[in-house]
């Protein structure tokens, strides 16, 4: 992917682009809300990484609204330390897509951006997922190991489903609560422990390679790797 991160924090700007580039990322970055504004109205990319508290007379919802109102879709991920929930709100009603607090975990950040890359040029939920001996139909709702088949709830499919997309990928309790649960903030509920729990049986039940991981103080993870 290309993406343009705008961001005045040297130290957030660093770490941010070396692990994008890392990741196999084309990188340009702006560090004030006018270099930042002319590069994400003057070039193509595929996602934008906007600070929210910006130096000078134009912040990152200013250039936002600027570039939806000139019809620019490319999709934008709000970064900023304001975490309230009218903040994170008003951040995706003036045409953000997503919105991350700070501090946040590197991974969290990619998969995010990961996460609309796909569903801004589309991703076809009809096609069969696997993970090692793991198979998932989303069309048939039906969910087998080897050749054991495997009935889930509604919301165990939705939650498994959610974390073989991003398999290999570490998904936060954040990122669940919102793609599984639609909450955009935190409830302060254990209910995805418990659906983890409760996946987790029936889904490594007997089985000498577990599949479902938890990644301790990060997330959970759906990987066949050792």
């Amino acid at each position: 992917m290309k993406i343009l991160l705008v961001e005045d924090n040297e130290r957030v700007s660093q770490f941010v682009v070396k692990g994008l580039q890392e990741a196999g990322h084309t990188t340009d970055h702006a560090n004030n809300g006018r270099d930042g504004m002319f590069l994400a109205a003057s070039e193509p990319y595929d996602v934008i990484i906007m600070d929210r508290m910006l130096p000078g007379d134009i912040d990152g919802l200013a250039i936002i609204e600027v570039l939806r109102k000139a019809g620019k879709r490319t999709p934008i991920m709000i970064l900023s330390a304001l975490s309230e929930v009218d903040d994170r709100i008003r951040g995706l009603r003036s045409g953000g897509d997503d919105y991350l607090t700070k501090p946040f975990a590197f991974g969290e950040l990619l998969a995010r951006l990961d996460a609309l890359h796909r569903r801004a040029h589309g991703v076809n939920h009809e096609i069969p997922l696997a993970v090692g001996d793991l198979h998932m139909d989303p069309m048939t709702r039906k969910v087998s190991r080897g050749a054991r088949q495997i009935a889930l709830q509604p919301r165990e499919f939705k939650l498994l489903e959610y974390l073989m997309r991003h398999a290999d990928q570490v998904v936060t309790r954040t990122m669940l609560l919102e793609n599984v649960w639609d909450y955009h903030f935190d409830p302060q509920t254990n209910v995805v422990d418990v659906h983890i729990s409760k996946l987790r049986q029936k889904i490594d039940a007997d089985s000498e390679h577990p599949l479902l991981r938890t990644v301790r103080n990060a997330g959970y993870m759906v990987t066949a790797a050792g």
